[in-house]
């Protein structure tokens, strides 16, 4: 029996969420995991600086957080050369999606993603009764120019697009972002999602474009850095967008100690080149592995790699199962074309090791 007191919005969603946790994975098959290779986590996990400095700080955790993340907020702004102005701090991308949706989408308001891609932005909208509109993969990327020509159509207030993106690890020039920023609709905002920003080539970056009220732009300390269990990432935009955001958002939502494990990762950049350099090396090695089994691997600008199974989601579906049974956490994407491929992580030797030798029997269970 549904609660009356609830908005009409939630009594007509199903009560779901978009992610299963391999915690939960686990608990239902009352085992652990060997290898946690499907939740895009940073193997390497923070830069040892990070970790001292939680420590030096532990102490100090009976403190409310500073609401404004002043010190954080400052060091991101030298580093990218801005004023803090033009920077929103919030509990990861995924919050920040909800701040941002909750501030633009009313219901019936339009909003345009690709079908496929990262859910949280969909789970939101949806939360505030928006309406979403979905333009497929092209050749298993992102299309920025039929995602705009649909916000034309439909006359949306928002754009969702991720560089690189989310399952497929694929990418556009950062050049061609900038362009059609051109024919993107007066009123619509152009949300960039650059989770992974600091896996991606030179190509793939779009410079730092603050003042343009057409765009905001999302980053993480959860990839690369590795403190995703910190929750804790960023956004870069307009003045008078990210000031909107003191109306809605959440003071106190980042801890005392995501706060400074924040600022001692963007301090450490030698450790996160780092670990970009060891994800490439991992990302050749996966792609070996599915050329290896007669497969074909996705070229990544990420820190996974998307692995076409070669016949369609089903398939996928029950190599992923495989592999989980193996005690191997992955994950695969869950609409077609997409769907034919199961996504894995890059993660250390050893356990890139594993999947190398279990990969190859659940293929040949499967025959």
């Amino acid at each position: 029996m549904k609660d009356n007191r609830l908005t009409e919005i939630v009594k007509s969603l199903p009560a779901s969420i978009p992610f299963v946790a391999p915690e939960e994975h686990e608990r239902s098959v009352r085992q652990k995991f060997a290898v946690r290779i499907g939740a895009n986590e940073n193997c390497y996990g923070p830069s040892p600086k990070v970790l001292e400095a939680i420590k030096n700080v532990s102490g100090d955790v009976w403190k409310y957080p500073d609401p404004t993340a002043f010190h954080l907020k400052n060091e991101l702004a030298k580093f990218y050369n801005i004023s803090d102005q033009n920077i929103i701090v919030g509990e990861g991308i995924d919050a920040l999606l909800g701040y941002l949706v909750r501030l633009f989408i009313q219901a019936g308001d339009k909003v345009i993603t690709s079908n496929g891609s990262y859910p949280t932005f969909n789970y939101h909208v949806e939360g505030f009764g928006g309406q979403i509109f979905k333009c497929d993969y092209r050749d298993d990327k992102e299309d920025l120019q039929l995602l705009i020509d649909k916000a034309i159509k439909t006359n949306a207030k928002l754009l969702y697009f991720s560089n690189p993106n989310n399952p497929m690890g694929t990418w556009m020039r950062g050049d061609k972002i900038v362009s059609l920023l051109e024919k993107l609709p007066d009123d619509c905002l152009l949300i960039l999602d650059e989770a992974y920003a600091e896996f991606a080539p030179n190509e793939a970056k779009v410079p730092i474009l603050v003042d343009d009220p057409r765009l905001i732009r999302f980053r993480t300390f959860s990839k690369a850095y590795g403190i995703a269990g910190a929750r804790i990432g960023y956004g870069l935009g307009s003045r008078e967008l990210i000031g909107e955001f003191d109306k809605i958002r959440n003071h106190f939502g980042n801890s005392l100690l995501s706060q400074v494990a924040a600022i001692a990762a963007i301090k450490d950049q030698k450790y996160l080149s780092d670990v970009v350099k060891k994800i490439s090396l991992g990302r050749e090695k996966i792609y070996q592995i599915a050329k290896l089994n007669g497969l074909t691997a996705i070229p990544s600008a990420t820190n996974f790699v998307a692995i076409d199974c070669g016949k369609d989601g089903n398939f996928a579906t029950h190599v992923m199962n495989g592999l989980l049974e193996a005690k191997i956490f992955v994950r695969k994407p869950a609409v077609a074309p997409l769907d034919r491929t199961i996504r894995v992580t890059v993660g250390r030797d050893d356990d890139i090791e594993l999947f190398k030798n279990v990969f190859p029997q659940v293929l040949k269970a499967l025959q």
